[in-house]
């Protein structure tokens, strides 16, 4: 995204960001497919009302899963959005308020309840606040802290993963979609790692075996020896 950056200012250089993030109630993380199956839905609905047509340019969407506070089984889904808004967007008839991002995504989700949305205009000539929305936006699609495998977060991740499994968690549209595509693939020498040879360390490494016996990979802790 930074690579591009400064492509889209080139030729969009009057337009503006806004940052959003919309979320549901929590679910349960056994239900996270079917939730996220449905989220998607209600922003394809969102994207096609007229008023975000009319002030949206093109968005860059991302999926971010955490744990729910509300039970070790529990599952927060939200998206982050990055929006390039028209020229127009906050000095016209175009301008969507806090109020109405929330109207406008309980009508797209079909609930009965006003779901929890944040909406923030990105400083216009302000590269810092840019810089900010966009690794916000593209940050991580779960919490570092919600990958321990100890205890019962074991069993939380372990679930998330299997209800995620082939799930695409970045959406582009508009005049951004594809922005994210990269030019070449990454090489196999690439991802393989400089050095051969493991430091030394006495900190505890994360493997997964698999295991015919339950026909999927178990988590067991090893140490560098």
């Amino acid at each position: 995204m930074f690579q591009k950056l400064d492509e889209i200012k080139k030729t969009y250089p009057t337009h503006r960001w806004v940052f959003l993030t919309l979320t549901v109630r929590n679910c349960d993380v056994v239900d996270l497919k079917e939730t996220l199956d449905h989220m998607n839905a209600s922003w394809q609905r969102l994207i096609q009302t007229k008023a975000f047509k009319s002030g949206i340019a093109g968005f860059l969407r991302t999926t971010e899963v955490t744990r729910g506070n509300d039970g070790a089984m529990r599952a927060h889904p939200h998206f982050h959005a990055l929006l390039l808004v028209k020229p127009t967007y906050f000095s016209g008839k175009n301008y969507i308020k806090q109020n109405d991002w929330v109207e406008m995504w309980q009508k797209a989700l079909r609930v009965d309840y006003l779901p929890s949305v944040n909406v923030k205009a990105v400083k216009a000539f302000s590269n810092n606040q840019l810089d900010k929305a966009i690794c916000e936006t593209l940050k991580y699609s779960v919490k570092p802290s919600d990958l321990a495998l100890e205890s019962d977060f074991g069993a939380w991740l372990q679930e998330m993963t299997r209800q995620t499994h082939k799930k695409r968690f970045i959406a582009s549209g508009g005049v951004l979609k594809g922005v994210l595509k990269p030019e070449d693939k990454i090489t196999q020498s690439e991802m393989l790692t400089s050095s051969e040879t493991p430091e030394e360390t006495d900190e505890r490494r994360i493997a997964f075996q698999y295991a015919p016996i339950h026909k999927r990979y178990v988590y067991q802790p090893r140490f560098n020896e």
